[in-house]
């Protein structure tokens, strides 16, 4: 796709990569593509970038279970090769080190899909009630979503009070869950019209210097069923 979009001699490409090989980004810059990366954290002076603070998004998730009483949690995402993946866990880790009578298993799985959620939950039904976590926070809103899914089939389980359920980008489904989804938010429409504007402004600079702009945003909690008891009361 970027060598099609190289011979179409588009004005700018944005970029979200899911590695960290950004060698055909490079070669496509060098060529005169201009690059932004969107939802990822450059490290590489040659690109400007809009991402969220995913690091502290992740301490926020765990901090809000271990509020709720919750001290057997489980991190469930992958591969853990993704930047974000990576910096959702170490903002977890971070948050439950700080508290020693707490406890962070991590549960990988293949992709960020809400079927690969199920399986997680799944392995989670077939286990000792004792060795069940209380608590999950997903990498992600589908992998929680389908989490649930597996959850909520059986009586085994219930969302909070046996396992508090906490995912990653609000998306618009998560609202809407059979039990309404605990999410760490991302300001998608800012990320997405900062991004347009780095890009835009790179492509229109004439005198061949590079202006590297790195903006990161900070994620927000959004409290739902899923991890509130008071509003399972209710």
């Amino acid at each position: 796709m970027l060598s099609l979009f190289e011979e179409q001699r588009v004005h700018g490409v944005l970029v979200t990569p899911v590695s960290d090989n950004l060698e055909p980004f490079i070669k496509a810059r060098e060529r005169g593509t201009p690059i932004v990366l969107v939802d990822r954290r450059s490290h590489d002076k040659n690109f400007s970038s809009v991402s969220v603070d995913d690091v502290a998004g992740g301490y926020l998730a765990a901090s809000h279970l271990i509020e709720t009483g919750k001290k057997k949690l489980a991190f469930a995402g992958g591969p853990i090769s993704i930047q974000q993946v990576t910096d959702r866990l170490k903002g977890a880790s971070k948050c439950t080190a700080e508290h020693p009578d707490v406890t962070l298993e991590i549960i990988p799985c293949r992709s960020l899909s809400i079927l690969s959620g199920r399986e997680i939950g799944e392995e989670i039904l077939r286990r000792p009630k004792p060795n069940r976590p209380d608590a999950i926070f997903a990498a992600n809103d589908l992998v929680a979503i389908g989490i649930m899914q597996a959850c909520l089939t059986t009586d085994e389980i219930s969302i909070p009070q046996d396992l508090g359920l906490i995912g990653y980008d609000d998306i618009g489904f998560a609202a809407t869950a059979i039990v309404a989804l605990t999410s760490i938010r991302q300001p998608t429409h800012e990320m997405g019209a900062r991004a347009v504007e780095l890009l835009i402004q790179e492509a229109e600079q004439t005198d061949g210097k590079r202006k590297v702009t790195r903006i990161e945003f900070q994620p927000e909690l959004v409290i739902r069923d899923s991890t509130s008891m008071v509003s399972q009361q209710h």
